[in-house]
């Protein structure tokens, strides 16, 4: 708490000094608002019945109802909090705003093939027609996401934003999963209120990095899978597979989420095993290979990005600044519950390391977490210093964020509640204080 609140202060000086951050509540992008909508008292609900009986339901309910019920409250919880600013600015309105992908799906009408041909040529700020600032700074899959809803009858903001909220829901039940494989099943039943409630739902709900966030943990999820020991060749093959096209959808969904590996390399550390990596890579490939096909390279169009990235704002803020003011983003979207599980996770890196040496096959228990954990940090880390995630980070890391929730899993499970409170807590200060900008 000291850090982020050292961190906001002086980011509050900086900004009436020279107005180099372009953040009027620093570090977080949002503007000082307080006020009640109609998701108060369903997001309040919420809280109150993941903080009582979140913990026994966990505990009790048979794993493919716990898995479906962590996706219903998520959405929930989401829900709630995104209605707190009414349903126009809160849902419906969000993903039309001007720097947002439903104002480039026009664009596909016509000539869906020759628009994405022409994809890079829009990237630039100085290009005939340019790309809104969210569809330039990614991949077309995202854009072309909302293009296919769009195709299906589901245009406009409403649906786009159920959409983002329905899928990116499904990322508690994925990262779920995966702890399972990792960790063992009680370890994941301690980690899943935490999942639930996690503050960073202010900003998945709505916002399409919720959505890339869950494409992104389930692509995670199947390679999990794929590793399992007992699991026959043929199986394996086809779930990594599986794995590795989601993966390769991802990386066309935002440039950063090529840091996404990093957690799939923690599960190969954990198995101890190579089998599922050649048809996790066949996949990504096969979907790479599509979109070459199609005439986007995505190393073409990531270089295009960094030059326009420094043709806005990106090179007023100042680096010294928000190396650090994006960490005090991460404690937001993570929640102090994550924060405190962390600092366990890292207490113990060497007996992980032992551990995971010489235990037997099967589950690494607390291990697991850490594994997971440490790789959700050298994410961030290395999203923060490469200077191209300078502001807007509790938006751009959701998919990074889901990682370090699971850490409150290390936490006394006699004090679950109260860390369960903080977090519901934390996430209802802001959505009430703050008209946020995502």
């Amino acid at each position: 708490m000291l850090f982020v609140a050292v961190v906001a202060v002086t980011g509050v000086f900086i900004q009436r000094a020279d107005d180099s951050l372009y953040v009027e509540w620093p570090p977080l992008y949002a503007d000082w608002g307080p006020h009640l909508g109609p998701g108060t008292v369903p997001a309040l609900a919420v809280a109150a019945a993941v903080v009582v009986r979140g913990p026994l339901l966990a505990r009790r309910l048979p794993w493919r109802r716990l898995l479906l019920a962590s996706w219903g409250a998520s959405l929930a919880w989401t829900l709630g909090l995104a209605l707190i600013d009414g349903w126009q600015r809160g849902v419906a309105g969000r993903l039309t705003a001007k720097h947002e992908y439903l104002l480039a799906v026009h664009r596909f009408a016509d000539a869906p093939g020759a628009t994405l041909r022409d994809f890079t040529g829009h990237i630039l700020l100085d290009s005939p027609d340019h790309w809104p600032a969210h569809v330039a700074g990614h991949p077309p899959g995202a854009v072309l996401t909302f293009v296919g809803l769009d195709h299906l009858g589901l245009g406009g903001g409403a649906w786009a934003a159920l959409w983002c909220l329905l899928t990116g829901a499904s990322a508690a039940a994925a990262v779920l999963v995966t702890l399972r494989v990792v960790a063992g099943e009680r370890v994941a039943r301690r980690a899943a209120p935490f999942l639930v409630l996690a503050p960073s739902a202010v900003w998945a709900g709505v916002s399409a990095d919720g959505y890339f966030a869950a494409v992104a943990a389930w692509s995670v999820a199947l390679f999990a899978l794929a590793c399992r020991p007992g699991l026959s060749r043929r199986r394996s093959a086809a779930t990594a597979l599986a794995a590795g096209l989601l993966l390769g959808a991802t990386l066309h969904l935002s440039y950063g989420l090529v840091l996404i590996a990093a957690v799939p390399a923690a599960v190969l550390l954990y198995a101890r095993t190579l089998r599922p990596l050649l048809p996790a890579a066949a996949g990504a490939a096969l979907v790479t290979g599509g979109f070459v096909a199609a005439g986007f390279w995505w190393w073409e169009g990531y270089q295009l990005l960094v030059e326009r990235y420094y043709q806005g704002v990106a090179r007023i803020r100042p680096y010294g600044y928000w190396v650090w003011g994006n960490l005090a983003n991460a404690v937001f979207l993570a929640g102090l519950a994550a924060v405190a599980g962390l600092r366990r996770a890292l207490a113990a890196p060497a007996g992980t390391w032992r551990a995971l040496r010489t235990r037997p096959a099967g589950p690494a228990g607390a291990y697991g977490v850490v594994l997971l954990a440490v790789a959700g940090l050298c994410m961030i880390a290395a999203a923060d210093l490469s200077g191209m995630s300078k502001a807007e980070t509790e938006r751009i890391w959701l998919p990074f964020a889901v990682w370090l929730l699971p850490a409150a899993a290390l936490l006394p499970a006699r004090d679950h509640r109260r860390w369960l409170a903080v977090q519901a807590a934390t996430a209802i200060a802001v959505n009430h204080a703050l008209l946020t900008g995502w």
